[in-house]
């Protein structure tokens, strides 16, 4: 498969489309479109926004952007957390005398004493769990939702989500202390929307133009915007987004919108 930076820099030069025109359709300066063809990745804000450049610049190219995003990611991408494991699985074996499932250092025959703990654990979270889904399917609203569910995917998605609360018509207004937000995308967009509870309301993915979202209504969000091409709505009343050529964060509260320090925001990873 073509390097990443030729992939672009071809498809760009069959098009004949000179980098201006993109930077104008993209809202990502030229300067960060020329290190993208070049693969110079020092010169650009971080993985987050090399990916959300690298989607959007592939669309509007007309190339598999998900194609461009994965051989980024294992070429160039680093993952510590694919390096924290096998230290945590290590660290585990250590104190449990090794591997779960081992006979005790004492050569008594039984499990481990980590085995034992581990297995009681897990033993005592499904009881929870049943708990929890018992009392939550003798609940009143439970019940008069579950029709309605069948008919309506996005009420099952609520359920999902309990800060997410969809359009009902007048109705859908946030309670007492909090705040209502939606936004609705006017070119392709990477968003990531997340509630006080860090629950990933839009988990950082590319909106495509007309596609909207929302109303949320939580006491607290935080969201990060890859560009400008998005209407915000905070409240009922339109949030204006400044053309920028990096990620725009905002932490936004019943007390009013507040921009956030570049690197502040959220990445929903």
């Amino acid at each position: 498969m073509p390097e990443i930076g030729a992939t672009l820099r071809e498809a760009r030069m069959r098009a004949r489309i000179d980098v201006s025109e993109i930077e104008a359709q993209t809202k990502i300066r030229a300067r960060y479109l020329r290190a993208l063809e070049n693969e110079e990745w020092d010169l650009l804000p971080g993985p987050t926004f090399i990916k959300s450049f690298l989607r959007t610049y592939a669309g509007a190219l007309g190339l598999d952007g998900k194609a461009l995003v994965e051989e980024y990611r294992v070429n160039f991408e680093h993952s510590g957390e694919q390096e924290i494991q096998p230290l945590s699985a290590q660290r585990r074996r250590a104190r449990t005398g090794g591997e779960v499932g081992n006979s005790s250092p004492g050569g008594g025959g039984g499990p481990s004493r980590g085995y034992m703990i581990t297995v009681g654990l897990v033993g005592l979270l499904i009881v929870i769990l049943i708990i929890g889904l018992l009392t939550r399917g003798s609940s009143p609203k439970n019940d008069a939702g579950s029709s309605s569910g069948r008919h309506s995917g996005r009420h099952i998605s609520s359920a999902q989500h309990p800060d997410r609360q969809p359009r009902h018509g007048a109705g859908s207004r946030p309670t007492a202390g909090e705040v209502s937000v939606s936004l609705e995308a006017t070119a392709p967009v990477w968003v990531c929307l997340m509630n006080g509870a860090q629950q990933k309301l839009i988990p950082g993915v590319d909106l495509q133009p007309g596609q909207s979202n929302g109303p949320f209504h939580a006491k607290r969000f935080e969201v990060t915007l890859g560009n400008a091409s998005v209407n915000l709505t905070v409240d009922g009343k339109v949030v204006s987004v400044p053309t920028s050529s990096t990620a725009i964060g905002y932490l936004i509260t019943p007390r009013g919108t507040s921009t956030l320090a570049p690197g502040r925001g959220p990445t929903c990873a």
